[in-house]
């Protein structure tokens, strides 16, 4: 019998790689930080908060507010793992009323980076610091400081350099920091929110008195007038939301926000209640955009579902459903007038004849472009294009990538030697446009048809020489939400080769000077929303066919015409010649069908003729 001692292959981890797991499943980048810090001040009472960060919160994380504070013995407690003033018992858990209540987060900030903590209360004479690296305390000492806790996070991960080579950019760390910024002030608009990035002021909340001033302040007023308000009381939740007016849908997601008790959370349930809301108001390819606020007992609710605090259940799931789906179904079904709290703006001029923009090829058909617009008194009117703005041949577009772009998207379009003739028969409901082309009768659907036109000439462009830009002769002020400026701000230099020019104005503003010189009139704000989308997952994407398609998809969707605009023949003529000159392709950029197409033989089988 052998005499050696079985040491075992399981052991306990030490206590520093038990925090850094942790820290895994709460820290996961700089935002996740920033979120947690607010939290905290949210819950200790503060009005004011301040977030200071530096190379997108790499090197720099700093959260000041006017709270309660801390005794010194409850500072030491904070950085202790599962040591928190809001459970006592296993039955808090059921009733959570806190935005954190885990008790991880503090310490696992603090195990991968280097912390200071300063907190006073208003009732004691002296304050509290401590110091802290990888999770331990290296210092506590008294200190002169204000009421309220300052929280600051420097070197994040720098001891788990694993983790930290998986961050993105600072410009896209900092958009994550905006986003989160702006989620923690909207349902919170008696609170002052001020974020600086780098020195810099970049978004300053002050308070206001109400919901819709707050999402006024975080997405613009344009979106609030362009949403209904609504409020409803349940047999499960009370309701309170803003949510897009069908006419002003647009192909983004954003914004998409659900607040349950004040905590910005994502939620199928409520998310599928909203689309089947919709489901009979929104062209296919479209989305609502909405800010909910659900107030629910916090008893029916169970919170503790996930580390970052994201992802809620609801006991009452069917009833949330059912109030959600209702109230905005109300909200949709109410005439314009009796929705006071909007503002309805018609996309056309009414009671005019049609400008030349607004002809189905915006102005190219009459030797014109639109691309350059004159504002005055409110309308918008064509502007003849420059000669010197032709896009000169021979020339590729440099920068982005080196590799050919979309050189194999589909086979090359039939183009045959000749073209069917095509004869305008009419259009049915202003939508779909009724033709004989050849010996086809086609029905055909004028925005995709269109769309498909638009995207094949901008990709021909973009593979023969850099997409021209027409100046506007009156720069266009866009709006965006904070962190959708940061990632067009880390863009402007690829957008300029597609013939998109912005110019900062603003922590969240930009000038646009010019837009591709094939596009007519577009709204360019709801244009710049979308485009944001697709930028966001610029860096995830390979390949340069993967990064510009949706992009060329996007401009050509913009400047398409629309569903609902009436066309007299020689227009319908023009735009099935043109889609006849791309190769008849059947689907537009995004997947939609373009038309229906009979062949002689399939007409004469039908009347019985064959």
């Amino acid at each position: 019998m052998s005499g050696a001692i079985d040491t075992g292959k399981i052991r306990l981890l030490s206590g520093d790689v038990i925090s850094r797991i942790a820290a895994g499943e709460v820290v996961e980048r700089p935002a996740a930080v920033v979120r947690e810090l607010i939290d905290n001040s949210l819950d200790a009472g503060s009005t004011k908060i301040t977030i200071e960060v530096k190379d997108g919160g790499m090197s720099l994380i700093r959260v000041v507010d006017d709270g309660e504070g801390m005794s010194q013995k409850d500072a030491s407690m904070a950085f202790r793992h599962h040591a928190t003033s809001k459970v006592v018992s296993d039955q808090d858990l059921l009733s959570v009323t806190t935005m954190g209540f885990r008790g991880e987060a503090l310490p696992s900030i603090a195990s991968v980076s280097k912390v200071r903590l300063i907190t006073a209360r208003r009732e004691e004479p002296v304050g509290t610091q401590l110091l802290l690296a990888g999770g331990e305390i290296e210092r506590v000492e008294d200190v002169a400081a204000p009421a309220g806790t300052q929280v600051e996070v420097k070197d994040l991960f720098y001891n788990t350099p694993a983790r930290k080579k998986f961050l993105k950019t600072i410009t896209t760390e900092f958009s994550r920091i905006s986003q989160a910024v702006q989620q923690a002030s909207l349902p919170r608009p008696g609170v002052q929110f001020h974020l600086r990035h780098n020195g810099q002021d970049v978004l300053h909340v002050p308070a206001v008195s109400s919901l819709r001033d707050r999402v006024s302040q975080v997405y613009h007023r344009r979106f609030a007038d362009q949403c209904l308000e609504f409020q409803a009381d349940g047999p499960a939740c009370k309701l309170q939301g803003y949510t897009i007016n069908p006419m002003y849908a647009r192909s983004g997601r954003t914004p998409q926000d659900l607040f349950v008790n004040c905590r910005p959370v994502k939620n199928a349930t409520v998310s599928h209640a909203v689309y089947g809301a919709y489901e009979a108001s929104l062209a296919k390819g479209r989305h609502p955009l909405f800010v909910l606020f659900l107030e629910v007992d916090p008893a029916r609710l169970d919170v503790n579902v996930h580390p970052t605090k994201r992802e809620v259940r609801f006991l009452d799931q069917d009833l949330i459903h059912h109030s959600v789906r209702q109230a905005i179904r109300s909200a949709l079904g109410r005439p314009a007038s009796e929705a006071s709290t909007v503002r309805l703006q018609s996309p056309h001029r009414v009671g005019q004849p049609d400008s030349p923009q607004r002809r189905y090829d915006q102005g190219e058909s009459q030797g014109q472009v639109s691309g350059t617009l004159l504002k005055e008194k409110g309308e918008v009117y064509s502007w003849p294009r420059p000669a010197s703005l032709e896009p000169s041949s021979g020339q590729r577009p440099t920068g982005l990538n080196s590799q050919p772009a979309l050189i194999q998207e589909h086979p090359l379009p039939f183009e045959p030697v000749t073209r069917p003739e095509v004869i305008p028969l009419g259009q049915i409901g202003k939508t779909f446009l009724v033709a004989q082309v050849g010996t086809e009768l086609q029905v055909v659907d004028q925005h995709t048809a269109h769309e498909r036109v638009l995207f094949e000439r901008l990709r021909g462009k973009w593979e023969g020489s850099a997409i021209a830009s027409q100046p506007l002769l009156i720069p266009d002020p866009i709006d965006v939400p904070l962190h959708e400026a940061q990632v067009l701000m880390e863009h402007l230099s690829d957008l300029e080769k597609l013939g998109l020019v912005l110019e900062p104005f603003g922590a969240s503003s930009f000038l646009l000077r010019a837009v591709p010189a094939s596009l007519g009139h577009i709204d360019h704000e709801a244009f710049i929303q979308d485009l944001v989308e697709d930028l966001a997952q610029w860096n995830s994407l390979s390949s340069l066919e993967a990064r510009i398609r949706p992009i060329l998809a996007t401009l050509a969707c913009h400047g398409a015409v629309r569903a609902g605009r009436g066309m007299d023949l020689p227009e319908i003529k023009h735009l099935i010649e043109d889609w006849v000159k791309e190769g008849l392709p059947m689907t537009c950029p995004h997947g939609r069908r373009v038309a229906l197409r009979l062949p002689a033989e399939e007409l004469a089988k039908i009347f019985g003729r064959a």
